[in-house]
């Protein structure tokens, strides 16, 4: 310490150096958890949300000594099985026969990857943000929002996927013990949709990824499905925004992260912004209410609703799980709602087949 005090004539930096020795002894005694929650205390923006400040979770646990809360939550999300089931479900075409079109899973890999851009770029909290995003469509049905639309409407209580996705990781996962997500990551879950706010700025970011990622991969996908043409485009939404998907993601992205640097808020500027309305109403006109493009979900909604009331007649044909949480008192129309939003597409085609098509006699005679 002597020869520091020889090398470093000014006491203030003398007391910084040994403040940076004392800090450093100190790290050889925490764990790769509290280090990394350290490093966040150090590295990241003060708008951001520190792991060590999370409200916590609904049912205390030890902490991991290795991963920060939010990181772990990602990780449980990750393994879980409705996050699984998210490859076999519609984004916006139903069952397609390409190769090449998104699913509730792809889509949700993009909404990650572009909220992952944003708050690193912003130096928010990129395990939150990752958390939010890869569970914010668990509770989605199968066949998209044709889906939640027919639940939503047999439904006493209604039907709402974020409602439901929050569902999914709080009672659902784990044969109904749930995955105990801290309450940021069930917050911004909940609040992703348009109408609603969530209370993290990692939240705001994954709420506007969502909009950009399916605006921009359902007008590729419609393009792949000759619903579309670039042309088809208004010339000033392209002017604004750009002439291709990768130029309109460089435009948004970037976009959000001037407009939000060194503030307490998630924004566009307003002229992005209202370009970005413009283009989710062109696409509701022209893709999501297309007769030919949404064709097949008149029969989807039959399927859902018939197979909601099969089961109301045929209780006993529910997985023991849920029957278990009707004895525990949970509505039917609840549980029934829950067994089948939780099914792929090809699940219920299979479940309405078994139930309702004549199946071909099985013993051959010979």
């Amino acid at each position: 310490m002597k020869k520091i005090k020889e090398i470093v004539p000014t006491r203030g930096i003398y007391i910084y150096v040994v403040l940076l020795a004392v800090a450093e002894k100190r790290r050889k005694y925490m764990s790769i958890r509290e280090d990394i929650e350290q490093m966040e205390r150090e590295i990241l923006s003060p708008y951001a949300t520190l792991s060590v400040n999370s409200k916590g979770r609904d049912k205390p646990e030890e902490p991991c000594d290795i991963r920060p809360v939010f990181q772990r939550d990602r990780d449980r999300i990750l393994h879980c099985k409705a996050f699984r089931r998210l490859k076999n479900k519609t984004q916006v075409f139903l069952t397609p026969k390409g190769d090449h079109y998104r699913t509730r899973l792809s889509h949700t890999l993009e909404v990650s990857q572009n909220a992952r851009t944003i708050a690193k770029a912003l130096r928010l909290n990129e395990d939150l943000v990752e958390a939010i995003a890869l569970g914010h469509d668990l509770g989605h049905t199968p066949f998209g929002h044709a889906g939640e639309f027919i639940l939503n409407e047999i439904c006493e209580d209604g039907f709402r996927h974020n409602e439901q996705s929050v569902r999914v990781v709080e009672k659902l996962e784990k044969s109904g013990e749930g995955l105990n997500l801290t309450w940021e990551v069930r917050d911004g879950i909940l609040n992703h949709q348009t109408r609603l706010m969530p209370h993290t700025l990692e939240g705001k970011i994954v709420r506007l990824s969502d909009k950009i990622a399916y605006v921009n991969h359902d007008i590729d996908d419609a393009i792949r499905a000759q619903i579309l043409t670039e042309d088809d485009i208004p010339l000033e939404l392209k002017k604004t925004l750009g002439f291709s998907t990768r130029q309109r993601l460089n435009t948004l992205i970037h976009n959000i992260v001037r407009n939000s640097m060194g503030k307490d808020d998630i924004i566009m500027s307003a002229e992005i912004e209202e370009a970005m309305k413009d283009l989710r109403k062109f696409m509701f006109e022209n893709v999501y209410k297309n007769p030919v493009a949404k064709g097949e979900e008149v029969k989807a909604k039959a399927m859902i609703k018939q197979l909601f009331y099969y089961y109301n007649d045929h209780i006993d044909l529910l997985p023991s799980k849920y029957l278990q949480m009707m004895e525990e008192g949970e509505k039917a129309e609840r549980v029934i709602s829950d067994y089948i939003a939780g099914m792929t597409d090809q699940y219920a085609i299979t479940k309405f087949s078994e139930y309702f098509m004549p199946q071909a006699w099985q013993v051959d005679g010979y």
